[in-house]
């Protein structure tokens, strides 16, 4: 594992990473999703596609990477592109994507759930979307009650009783990531999907109760240059057919 210190925004942000086969030259950026890290991303993808160059990054909050800071899915975007920016020897890199909003990354990122919605964001020639979030869909009778409830407690200034009532993925956040988390939970990415213009695949679990099924066939609706495949398999139906999706890859847009 590796650390390189990032500014952004007059904040210094450590972000942890770890890269496979760095002699390679054409790349591949992995992003894991919310509550996730690093490591998941490589015990399902390390050992594959060996001719190509892995970055392995644990986004701030999440992994090795420590953070506080109150953040957007943008600011997530941006301090992962200030991060690649550094790490990434190109000349190309440098001197035609020095700025962000660029029309296009010259590498291929894959982002899963939460990490999907940063690597859209990124741009990048070749998007590999796995079980991405980004389309809101209806929530549960059950999580709907605990919202209902939350909203009473405040009103009645008992703001810490709420704390019951968290997701599981933002208990053992501290306040900074939690905050973060509502701002990132119920965005709507349809027409950033849609104005998406590079390659991309989509992969998806079609057991996935995190980001259902339909999710995926409507950003493959959205997607021009689009390919889509379910597996079976949950939220993290990757781990078990990594093999698969890249060796479709390597065939496809690699």
């Amino acid at each position: 594992m590796a650390l390189k210190w990032i500014e952004y925004r007059g904040k210094s942000f450590e972000i942890a990473y770890d890269i496979v086969n760095p002699s390679a030259e054409e790349i591949i950026v992995f992003l894991h999703g919310w509550g996730s890290n690093k490591e998941i991303m490589k015990q399902a993808f390390a050992t594959t596609l060996k001719t190509v160059k892995h970055i392995y990054i644990d986004m701030p909050g999440f992994g090795k990477s420590i953070n506080s800071e109150v953040l957007t899915t943008q600011d997530y975007s941006n301090i992962v592109y200030n991060f690649l920016s550094k790490i990434i020897n190109s000349e190309e890199f440098e001197e035609n994507y020095s700025t962000l909003n660029t029309p296009i990354l010259p590498i291929t990122i894959v982002g899963h759930s939460f990490g999907g919605k940063v690597a859209t964001l990124l741009n990048p020639k070749n998007l590999v979307l796995l079980s991405t979030a980004g389309i809101l869909e209806e929530k549960s009778l059950n999580v709907k009650l605990k919202i209902k409830a939350a909203k009473f407690l405040n009103f009645f200034g008992l703001g810490k009783i709420t704390k019951i009532f968290r997701s599981k993925d933002v208990n053992k956040m501290n306040q900074g990531m939690y905050e973060t988390f509502k701002n990132v939970v119920n965005e709507d990415f349809t027409e950033i999907f849609k104005n998406y213009r590079g390659n991309a695949y989509i992969f998806w679990g079609k057991e996935d109760k995190a980001t259902a099924l339909s999710s995926g066939e409507k950003i493959h609706t959205l997607m021009q240059n689009s390919e889509f495949l379910s597996y079976n398999g949950d939220h993290y139906f990757f781990i078990k057919n990594a093999n698969d999706i890249t060796q479709r890859l390597e065939n496809g847009i690699l």
